[in-house]
């Protein structure tokens, strides 16, 4: 095929002529070929970052990595992958995230399997896991760890890997997303460290309520306003769990909530962790003070500058400043 040549459009579900068409009068194509003529047709849909798309699809159809696809794109594309080529692409133009097509997500340098039951991983939410870590670095002694809505595992198994001496409960409302982060952990070799909970935020400890059980208390809640959800991107709204997603009627909800049982939970000088959406830094810190049972919450800001984590600590009734390597060995 000319580099100038006019590159094919699939054809709509149910028929159609296009790269159907191409095959069908015997035209080979090499997979350098196949990967423009994919960029070209994504792009032609609006999927942002076609190549990067195109070249992880071709690819999986492939059996390569995408290092070993740049190795052939001289060789010719095999017709008889045409088909599962196709469908990929139309599942992929129909708005369905390229992680669930592939089945996985790298987040913290760990590849985590991800599929509907669970939301996508996102980089910004590694400000959490390094906040996290770095806090837990600051003792040399065992510590319990508690987070709230733990869907693929990620923020868990991330801490797991990453601090040696912390045991974690990991909870979640979708007993179908802690299946699949028990796999996570499992393939990451940390499952014997983390103990996956079922629950609704904190209903399960309740009879560890005022033991203050927990060193650290870690969450990304679902915290976007309900009546913002229609206005998601489709591959959000469409595809990840709105349960996941849906933080009330004005995106505070779940914060209320942890804010409200965190303080029965967590030891005098603990540390609470959280995620938050844009705009909703101030809000939450101010809820915080309010309670009375924290300092004065930290702003940390993402690689985009969003105000992406707030983190604050338990207070201590002497309010006396926790010196290092000060806390206890708690255990469930």
């Amino acid at each position: 095929m000319p580099s100038n040549h006019l590159l094919p459009t699939l054809p709509p579900r149910g028929g159609g002529r296009g790269w159907g068409a191409l095959c069908d009068f015997g035209l080979k194509m090499t997979v350098l070929e196949i990967l423009n003529w994919s960029t070209h047709y994504l792009k032609d849909h609006r999927i942002e970052n076609p190549r990067l798309n195109a070249e992880l699809l071709l690819a999986r159809v492939l059996n390569l990595s995408k290092e070993s696809l740049y190795a052939r794109l001289n060789g010719q594309f095999q017709q008889e992958k045409k088909e599962a080529l196709e469908r990929l692409i139309e599942r992929r133009i129909s708005g369905e995230p390229l992680q669930y097509i592939l089945g996985h997500q790298e987040f913290w340098s760990i590849d985590f399997r991800v599929d509907p039951r669970v939301l996508i991983p996102r980089p910004e939410t590694e400000l959490l896991v390094e906040q996290s870590v770095s806090t837990l670095s600051e003792t040399s002694l065992v510590q319990t760890v508690l987070e709230i809505g733990t869907g693929s595992g990620a923020i868990a198994i991330s801490l797991a890997k990453e601090v040696r001496d912390i045991f974690i409960v990991a909870t979640d409302i979708s007993r179908e997303a802690l299946l699949l982060a028990k796999e996570n952990a499992k393939s990451a070799g940390v499952l014997h460290r983390i103990a996956f909970v079922n629950a609704d935020l904190l209903g399960p400890f309740r009879y560890l309520r005022d033991q203050e059980p927990f060193d650290l208390i870690v969450s990304n809640p679902p915290y976007i306003d309900r009546s913002e959800i229609q206005r998601l991107a489709r591959e959000i709204r469409d595809y990840e769990p709105i349960a996941a997603l849906d933080g009330g009627e004005d995106g505070m909800e779940f914060y209320r909530r942890i804010i409200s049982q965190a303080p029965s939970y967590l030891r005098r000088g603990g540390w609470l962790l959280l995620e938050v959406g844009e705009g909703q830094g101030e809000k939450v810190a101010d809820q915080l003070e309010r309670s009375g049972y924290f300092l004065r919450p930290q702003l940390l800001p993402d690689l985009s500058g969003i105000k992406r984590v707030v983190k604050t600590q338990k207070i201590i009734p002497s309010h006396r400043p926790l010196q290092k390597n000060e806390g206890f060995n708690s255990s469930l």
